[in-house]
């Protein structure tokens, strides 16, 4: 199967792509992109260029840390990118990494992961005795949406330059994905798929409804219409998406809604809700986006860091193609940035710019460019069946400050992630003068009071008892190299109150050493409370500050 397939790839490229699309020297179609995403997409290419292995038809992975291993889903990212590109080899290499990626694909139907793609080419079989299949490890179900979807931008944007070979192995492995995904009910098999699973949930009923209507299978077509009108049950309660305000996950969802609203029918419940849901997602960040720290405010259900300006986050890339990347939280030397591999998606940001941002409202760019002032901003979400009630948010913004917390109770310890170290339900960020500080909660507690309010961050624990713990992270500073007491943060007096012991113990979480380890790369002091001995009563911590 392996040697027919390439060999099929092969020989269609050689016979149909310089018929396609004769080597040039500039790409018209990238020049036709607004200006913010030509520089998105040509940075964004020449950086993942440079990781591209022409031998295996894959890129190495970005993270230049797995000894010249392959990477499976940033490889058909940069495979899309070349068709938009289209110069030298592009498209060949383009048509290569897919029949690559095509040809790893698992299509075995009895296989909890059928339908999805290899995480690397040079693993061994999931599933088998030396390679246990385990979800979110040996195979990750979300890379059936991510991989998914950018196979269908390439057909719709690029299909001209796709040899009819190709098109029919894009299209039987959109099959398989979509049967595949199909297996995923929340609960089940260790499966954490439930509707208030933004992302890949957005990208699964896309995936379906899309490709349902390309093959003429009405119940695959309507099992994606199904799938999606159960997301747009849990956004319309108040407008918001479940997974919220995330720096990487609320791109995503973005990005989905984008394909909801560009390659659908006007029959199509997605087509129907993904404009909407698009603005009032927008109106939202904007109203979280503090142009001066560069920084969404809190809570973030899920992120990879406590400071935009040092991850790269995939909303800083949307921000990157509606402000231009200086306003953005990307810097200037990007490929240094933690989290870097999502770079990986800039070619399809800035592909799919030109309609997205015909969707943003132009009060929301002007908030995205400019500090609007102080104001506060309150807002809840739900995530079924993760939470009990939802989730209420409240969130202070005032110039180089911002406090943003979320009050809930839910069934697990970190957010339905169940990841303490991307939930972050209250945190404070400042500009210290030399970089952005913050104070997060590390949660400890299934249930959390937590109120945001000018220059105030209220915590308390509604079921806490006295074996309760406060555990804070607190930012590194340059100025402060040591860090023992509040009186040694940088740019911001802290003054905490409340029922707990008001002495604390403080430790480093340091790479090389520490009572600590970092969480997402960053290194961070602890601050942790305790609770008096015999103490009854929900424990209570405090915070009020004030820029120095």
């Amino acid at each position: 199967m392996m040697f027919s397939l390439r060999r099929a790839i092969q020989f269609a490229s050689l016979l149909a792509i310089p018929a396609a699309c004769a080597p040039s020297t500039h790409s018209s179609y990238v020049s036709s992109l607004p200006k913010n995403s030509q520089s998105l997409f040509t940075e964004s290419m020449e950086w993942m260029d440079g990781f591209y292995d022409p031998a295996a038809g894959y890129l190495f992975d970005e993270s230049s840390a797995t000894a010249l291993r392959h990477e499976t889903r940033s490889s058909a990212w940069y495979a899309i990118g070349l068709l938009a590109r289209n110069t030298g080899d592009d498209v060949r290499n383009a048509l290569q990494i897919i029949s690559n990626v095509i040809d790893k694909q698992y299509r075995d139907p009895k296989d909890q992961w059928y339908g999805d793609y290899q995480k690397e080419p040079e693993e061994p079989t999931v599933g088998t005795a030396a390679y246990p299949e385990k979800i979110y490890n040996s195979w990750d179900p979300n890379w059936r949406g991510f991989i998914g979807t950018c196979f269908i931008v390439g057909l719709e944007e690029f299909g001209h330059l796709i040899t009819p070979e190709v098109t029919a192995l894009m299209e039987k492995s959109l099959f398989n994905a979509t049967k595949g995904d199909e297996y995923r009910v929340g609960g089940v098999d260790t499966d954490n798929l439930y509707p208030a699973y933004t992302n890949p949930s957005l990208m699964r009923a896309f995936v379906s409804g899309w490709t349902g209507r390309r093959l003429n299978d009405s119940n695959m077509t309507t099992s994606g219409e199904n799938y999606a009108t159960a997301v747009i049950d849990l956004f319309n309660r108040a407008n918001t998406l479940s997974e919220f305000n995330s720096g990487t996950y609320t791109g995503v969802s973005l990005y989905a809604l984008t394909l909801w609203a560009k390659y659908l029918p006007e029959d199509s419940i997605m087509k129907q809700n993904g404009e909407k849901m698009i603005k009032y997602t927008w109106e939202a960040v904007a109203e979280l986006w503090h142009p001066q720290l560069k920084n969404v405010a809190g809570p973030w259900d899920r992120s990879y860091g406590f400071d935009m300006n040092r991850y790269l986050s995939l909303l800083a890339l949307h921000l990157w193609n509606v402000i231009g990347k200086e306003k953005s939280s990307i810097i200037t030397k990007t490929a240094a940035m933690s989290h870097v591999a999502d770079w990986a998606y800039g070619p399809q940001f800035a592909i799919l710019s030109k309609f997205h941002s015909t969707l943003i409202p132009a009060a929301v760019v002007k908030k995205l460019n400019t500090f609007q002032g102080e104001h506060t901003f309150t807002s809840s979400a739900f995530s079924p069946p993760f939470d009990i009630y939802p989730r209420n948010i409240t969130a202070w913004l005032a110039p180089n400050i911002s406090i943003g917390a979320e009050t809930f109770n839910e069934t697990t310890i970190g957010g339905p992630a169940i990841n303490p170290g991307t939930f972050n339900p209250a945190i404070i960020q400042w500009n210290t003068g030399d970089e952005i500080g913050y104070i997060t909660w590390y949660a400890t507690e299934h249930a959390l009071t937590a109120v945001a309010s000018p220059k105030n961050l209220n915590l308390t624990y509604p079921y806490g008892t006295a074996s309760s713990i406060f555990s804070i992270i607190v930012a590194t500073f340059k100025k402060s190299r040591d860090v023992s007491s509040w009186g040694d943060v940088q740019g911001l007096t802290v003054k905490v109150s409340g029922n707990v012991n008001m002495t604390y113990s403080v430790g480093f979480a340091g790479s090389d050493g520490g009572a600590h380890s970092p969480i997402n790369n960053f290194e961070f002091w602890n601050f942790t409370y305790t609770m008096p001995k015999d103490f009854v009563g929900p424990p209570n911590l405090m915070f009020d500050v004030e820029l120095k």
